[in-house]
């Protein structure tokens, strides 16, 4: 995947949610820099009456803003300042879905895998039932070496049968865990679940076909590594790195 594009502004965290807390001096809340209105917008309407009823109206307009300030932060890439700005608002905000969810995928992005899980299965608790983000934390769990944590959520994934996308994640992460122990094979036969070019060729389908190329590669399989290799490159050929994968296959 291209690598992270950092921007040069600067964020900043300005500690407890509580307004009690805050400094009166140069630090103060007129050089806090705001979310955007957009950011602001999102998390008022979906989480702002639920992040008031928890931290009372006094601090309700504060955290909000602060929680919105994050959410900025993660969708520039920006993922320690986030989780900067997210951990008071997590302590103060428990068991709000949104809140969990943006902290563990900050913690994820910054490959804190053990605290990321706990964020993560916290939002999966809030939700009830949701399966979006199950790949992201089936992928914590693997790095962790919990194996049996992985099969059970990618078995909660194919039964629940969400967006197709979601579904090539969790396989992905499900047959990357196979291969972590040895077992290739099965996880070719993972992987290997349709022939054929979909009508319209995603960018999930050029990341399951990457994956099983590497499982073929892998498993010395040059012949079938090259054709899915290939097959991408007939899609896309500045995907990830296909073409040093073929040019090292040999075209």
């Amino acid at each position: 995947m291209p690598p992270t594009v950092h921007s040069t502004e600067e964020w900043r965290d300005d500690g407890p949610v509580s307004s009690h807390t805050r400094s009166s001096g140069a630090g103060s809340e007129r050089n806090e820099r705001r979310p955007t209105a957009k950011a602001l917008a999102q998390v008022e309407a979906t989480v702002g009456k639920a992040i008031a009823a928890a931290v009372g109206d006094h601090d309700a307009k504060r955290t909000t803003d602060r929680f919105a300030l994050a959410l900025d932060a993660f969708e520039r890439e920006r993922y320690q300042d986030a989780k900067k700005i997210l951990m008071p608002i997590v302590k103060a905000c428990t068991g709000i879905q949104l809140v969990h969810e943006v902290a563990g995928l900050s913690l994820y992005r910054l490959g804190l895998w053990s605290d990321a899980a706990d964020q993560l299965e916290q939002a999966r608790t809030a939700s009830r039932g949701a399966t979006t983000n199950h790949p992201v934390l089936a992928d914590c769990y693997r790095a962790l070496k919990r194996y049996e944590k992985v099969e059970e959520l990618w078995n909660e994934l194919k039964e629940a049968s969400p967006h197709p996308s979601i579904v090539a994640e969790g396989r992905i992460v499900a047959a990357g865990a196979l291969a972590d122990r040895g077992d290739l094979q099965a996880a070719v036969r993972l992987m290997h679940h349709g022939s054929q070019d979909p009508r319209k060729v995603q960018d999930y389908h050029l990341r399951e076909w990457y994956m099983l190329g590497d499982l073929y590669d892998r498993s010395a399989e040059v012949i079938e590594a090259r054709k899915m290799f290939g097959r991408i490159a007939a899609h896309d050929p500045n995907f990830s790195d296909v073409s040093e994968r073929l040019d090292t296959l040999g075209k």
